[in-house]
């Protein structure tokens, strides 16, 4: 049998949302957003350990309701409209086993503002990496056939790969996967020690249910997450389980 690794989850909310403010303690189906990423971790068995980073006083004490670890309100350095989530994530994992001298093996990463999250894929992106010592990461992302162009110069574009020049058929066209790390995510504490979320050596589980997609950072996007859950409630009520 193989040893079970020690897990934390980290979970950032910053107080200082601009496109909806006060989004992480804003209601959704009776219970604050920050709610739904604590609820989730909390029942996953393989995690040992659930902590929030923030700035805020008001997430920081709704976070703890819901059961979640506040070992220390976030600097306002690491608070700002670009601080990456890296920064946050080695600032809070750096912090929290200084503080209770512990050395962890795993890392979940989840956010408040992905709602539609299955339960069930925390447990198995941490058991992929209990059983596989080669993957550093093992996170949600979803399928897409669509092509995509970056910018190269001014007002210049290139396609994102060479075989995106050849169109065909949905059906025939080997799809691309979008990270959609907020609804889930565990890597290697080592990497997030160095700065980095996901390594590059991963395994993806793959998600093609719209709901998912989903990201909320204004109004729009609170509406739709809204009206999807009303729509999956009569309509798909087995779905509205995974994630509720």
């Amino acid at each position: 049998m193989k040893a079970k690794l020690k897990t934390i989850c980290i979970i950032p909310a910053r107080g200082g949302s601009k496109g909806l403010p006060g989004k992480n303690i804003k209601s959704f189906n009776g219970k604050p957003l920050i709610a739904w990423p604590i609820i989730a971790a909390k029942n996953c068995q393989k995690i040992d350990e659930v902590i929030v980073t923030t700035d805020s006083e008001q997430i920081a004490e709704t976070a703890k309701f819901f059961g979640a670890s506040i070992p220390a309100i976030r600097p306002t350095k690491l608070a700002k409209d670009n601080t990456t989530t890296e920064e946050t994530l080695k600032h809070a994992l750096d912090e929290f086993e200084k503080l209770t001298k512990q050395r962890f093996d795993l890392c979940v990463f989840l956010t408040c503002t992905d709602i539609f999250r299955n339960v069930e894929w925390l447990n198995t992106a941490i058991e992929k990496l209990e059983n596989d010592n080669t993957l550093e990461s093992v996170f949600a992302a979803s399928a897409t056939h669509k092509n995509y162009w970056q910018e190269i110069g001014s007002g210049k574009f290139k396609r994102v790969l060479k075989e995106m020049e050849i169109y065909s058929s949905r059906q025939e066209k080997k799809p691309i996967y979008r990270e959609d790390t907020g609804l889930a995510c565990a890597s290697r504490a080592y990497l997030w020690r160095k700065g980095k979320r996901i390594g590059n050596k991963v395994d993806i589980i793959i998600n093609d249910d719209f709901e998912t997609s989903i990201d909320i950072h204004n109004e729009l996007d609170f509406f739709l997450a809204e009206k999807t859950l009303e729509y999956l409630k009569d309509n798909h009520p087995e779905r509205v389980k995974l994630f509720l």
